[in-house]
């Protein structure tokens, strides 16, 4: 079996050479959110999104046990027994995996590393401080813990 050939693109495929803006993703603001989790859609996708997101979450289990900690991996099955998440806990280096199946809530309760970080703010941030004269100016990105 082979993968897909370089003739056979669709048409709509973005060339970034000939953008002036290459399209990025958008992040939510979701520091805060806790997301209703009463079905399994709202369940797959409140965790699409801690995944994604740059911040600690506190998860609760069925059993009332809660955990808080970085996200950094998920494997969707086709069950939410078959679904889980894997967790940095904020406490300790040990790796947690967690089904899907064994949550109760989430909240997104750490901040986000990133909230506006982004290229435009970094760039707006740049030229205030140039039109002010400021000598100092480097294009070195600013440290993100801040």
């Amino acid at each position: 079996m082979t993968g897909p050939r370089h003739a056979d693109r669709p048409e709509h495929v973005l060339h970034p050479d000939e953008l002036e803006v290459a399209p990025g993703t958008a992040h939510e603001g979701l520091q805060g959110w806790v997301p209703e989790l009463a079905s399994e859609d709202e369940l797959r996708d409140a965790l699409e999104k801690a995944f994604d997101y740059r911040g600690d979450v506190s998860v609760t289990r069925k059993d009332g046990s809660k955990i808080e900690g970085y996200i950094f991996d998920r494997v969707m099955g086709k069950t939410l027994a078959d679904s889980f998440v894997r967790l940095l806990p904020k406490e300790s280096n040990q790796r947690v995996r967690i089904a899907y199946s064994e949550i109760r809530a989430l909240a997104f309760t750490g901040r986000d590393t990133a909230a506006g970080k982004s290229w435009e703010a970094w760039v707006k941030k740049y030229w205030e401080k140039k039109e002010k004269g400021e000598e100092s100016l480097s294009l070195q990105p600013e440290s993100l813990e801040e």
